[in-house]
């Protein structure tokens, strides 16, 4: 499937690298490159390209960023009163689970930090 390669002036364009490193100052913390590719592969957002180059829409990736907040989503629900000193946000996942396999759902894991 042939990606779509028209660029218009009004809508401004990053590489990977380039919306890496937006995202990163975005959200203030570390998005990689592969991060980025993820989020083109799995659909969350488009990838154009430019002479073969990938490149992704820098609205789009705002758009996708700012409706995935966990604390925006959770507060709305929940009002003010919850404390997010609880949920390790600030964890990556990988950190959260790097003590513990994925080789079947066992939901009474816990995560290092809170043990």
């Amino acid at each position: 499937m042939k990606q779509p390669t028209l660029l218009d002036e009004e809508t401004k364009f990053l590489d990977l690298k380039g919306a890496s490193k937006w995202a990163s100052e975005y959200l203030d913390r570390k998005v990689t490159i592969s991060n980025i590719s993820y989020l083109i592969q799995y659909g969350r957002i488009k990838k154009y390209e430019n002479k073969n180059k990938p490149l992704v829409s820098l609205e789009e990736l705002k758009e996708y960023y700012d409706s995935f907040t966990k604390e925006k989503q959770w507060k709305k629900i929940l009002g003010d009163d919850l404390n997010w000193h609880l949920s390790f946000v600030e964890y990556k996942e990988a950190e959260r689970t790097k003590h513990v396999h994925r080789l079947h759902p066992y939901k009474g894991k816990f995560i290092p930090q809170l043990v």
